[in-house]
């Protein structure tokens, strides 16, 4: 694993560095979280590209393993309730998202240490342009090993985006 705060330092520079090329949220070409395609049409607003992605997640489950009827049940919640209540305050009240390159697929398979240098890598990356907090969805699973030790050494660089008492319910919305 690569250490917390050199994998931060990097991962806080792309982020903050990267422009997406309109301002906008999505990437020029479709990219790929391996064999699944995901949106990335260019949207202004954070709320509107992260729905779309997810409904075309739910499309693609739906169509490998069937309808649920727990979607029926869950899917208007999730898109009529709980992602306008997490995700429209980023871009309310005089706030906005900058739209930052993301890995896209970053967890701890997907990195490693440059054995030359002893810098981390990551690899195997499904970029677009997002909320830079939208990366660390995946961070949230036991079983990945960016532990809160990396968060933590991420926001040394990187504050919490504000409304800061929504960051834990964003993450898990983005664990989704």
């Amino acid at each position: 694993m690569p250490d917390p705060r050199d994998f931060s330092a990097q991962l806080a520079i792309l982020h903050q560095r990267s422009i997406s090329p309109n301002g906008n949220f999505g990437f020029h070409v479709p990219t790929y979280s391996g064999n699944l395609a995901q949106a990335t049409d260019w949207e202004e607003s954070w709320e509107v590209f992260f729905s779309k992605s997810l409904k075309k997640a739910l499309e693609l489950e739906i169509q490998a393993k069937g309808h649920d009827p727990e979607f029926d049940v869950l899917g208007p919640a999730i898109f009529d309730k709980v992602i306008p209540r997490l995700l429209r305050p980023l871009e309310s009240d005089g706030r906005s998202v900058k739209p930052s390159l993301i890995h896209g697929d970053l967890w701890y398979a997907n990195s490693g240490i440059f054995v030359q240098t002893g810098k981390p890598v990551v690899f195997d990356a499904c970029c677009f342009y997002a909320h830079n907090e939208y990366e660390f969805g995946q961070w949230r699973p036991t079983c990945n090993r960016f532990g809160n030790e990396y968060l933590s050494a991420y926001h040394e660089y990187v504050p919490k985006s504000a409304p800061e008492e929504d960051y834990d319910g964003r993450l898990d919305l983005y664990k989704l």
